[in-house]
């Protein structure tokens, strides 16, 4: 399968990144199709992305044909096909701990600092840089923190977030930290949220995958 796996994303996505790393965990080869999203108004919602996922969203993943979307469902997908690594412990239990760590990314924070929220945040009412700076510094600081707290007041919290290998949490943790970092969010009050994301950028599969390491990523970024 891996020959055949394309990621359409942007170099920037954090959504994308989640997905770059996971392939990268797993091995897995795959071509990468840029998809801008400011060119042209945004090359998400020309035709024939849009015919590839109706959101007009990326990540977007094809695998001999078959279209994923969303991507903790790709990230999902991956790992039941490709189980090894895991990017899920074996336990149910466990299997729970690391989808609500992701969740908290995924669903809490991420889609308050989305790019179409942002230029929402501006075409409605009037937000200029700073405005969306500051917003964007407090969703990502309060989920954060509360990640902070889920991580060091648990015992199955390792080197990663879960254990003493990474997992979809880890995955969906470094974009965001990506995130927290470009909107200048200081990281002082949350130490093994930084412990874990030294780790995480040790390692080669999280290097690649990097925005900066992208081929669509802009000379000066």
């Amino acid at each position: 399968m891996g020959q055949d796996l394309v990621l359409y994303g942007y170099w920037r996505s954090s959504a994308a990144y989640r997905v770059r790393i996971a392939l990268n965990l797993k091995g897995l080869p795959y071509e990468s199709k840029a998809v801008h999203l400011v060119n042209q108004g945004g090359e998400q919602h020309l035709p024939d992305f849009q015919a590839l996922n109706p959101q007009e969203l990326v990540p977007c993943l094809v695998d001999n044909g078959r279209v994923f979307t969303q991507s903790m469902a790709i990230m999902e997908y991956l790992d039941e096909t490709h189980p090894t690594p895991p990017l899920l412990p074996s336990d149910p239990a466990g299997r729970a701990r690391v989808r609500a760590l992701a969740q908290v990314v995924g669903c809490d924070i991420h889609p308050l600092g989305n790019l179409r929220v942002l230029k929402h945040l501006t075409a409605q009412f009037g937000a200029d840089d700073a405005a969306k700076g500051a917003w964007s510094r407090h969703w990502i600081g309060l989920g954060l923190r509360a990640m902070e707290t889920m991580l060091a007041g648990n015992v199955a919290t390792g080197r990663f977030c879960h254990g003493d290998t990474p997992t979809m949490a880890d995955a969906c943790l470094i974009p965001q930290l990506y995130n927290a970092v470009r909107w200048k969010l200081p990281l002082d009050d949350y130490p093994t949220i930084r412990r874990i994301h030294d780790a995480c950028q040790s390692l080669e599969a999280f290097q690649r995958a990097a925005p900066e390491a992208q081929p669509d990523a802009p000379p000066a970024a």
